[in-house]
């Protein structure tokens, strides 16, 4: 199907440019978003008319964009949730839980203007692109500790799993006694000798 873009689409191009796309792609995402009109002869002549004034709307939005894009570009946001000793997440943060977050910081930031390829199952340092503008973006940080004090740690560029584990590892060792019998406890207190029966101090 070919559509005229209304705004810039990331991999497929610029305002005004005609693509062809899947039908599927133009019907569920770019024409109710407003990001595209059917490529028929009416609405190639509806733009053309109207080009000036889109392409003035998308260059305000734009700078209001980059205004906004100070305030969030490298920002560090912290969640505290629970998680596995292996570090994995027991849910996961969604796109929904990043825009509630900065939005809670401050910032605007609508959930369809988090870009996650997948939701984020495992703590850790994790970096999250934010499309403020069709051609303004930025970088977060994402802080996912299972406590505040974790969370400081992974700011410092400690891996708390893998501490953990060296601590786990570090905190327990068997103790060996070579000449103890299979299925004996080892112990480090002398082994007290049997007091003598009745019948021995008979026959001492």
């Amino acid at each position: 199907m070919d559509v005229i873009l209304l705004e810039r689409v990331e991999k497929l191009g610029n305002i005004g440019d005609v693509v062809n796309v899947k039908p599927g792609f133009a019907r569920n995402f770019l024409l109710p978003r407003h990001k595209a009109l059917r490529a028929s002869e009416a609405n190639r002549k509806r733009f053309e008319a109207n080009r000036a004034t889109i392409e003035a709307d998308n260059a305000h939005k734009r700078e209001l964009a980059i205004e906004d894009s100070a305030n969030i570009d490298g920002k560090t946001i912290i969640l505290i949730r629970q998680a596995s000793n292996t570090g994995q997440l027991y849910g996961s943060v969604a796109t929904r839980d990043l825009a509630d977050a900065l939005s809670a910081d401050g910032a605007k930031v609508l959930r369809s203007q988090v870009i996650l390829e997948r939701p984020i199952k495992s703590l850790g340092m994790h970096t999250v692109k934010v499309s403020l503008h069709p051609e303004v973006s930025v970088d977060i940080k994402v802080n996912i500790a299972r406590s505040p004090e974790e969370a400081e740690l992974q700011a410092k560029g400690v891996d708390v799993t893998a501490d953990m584990f060296e601590r786990d590892d570090a905190g327990f060792t068997e103790a060996y006694d070579p000449n103890a019998e299979p299925g004996t406890i080892a112990t480090d207190e002398p082994v007290a000798e049997a007091a003598p029966t009745d019948a021995e101090d008979e026959n001492a």
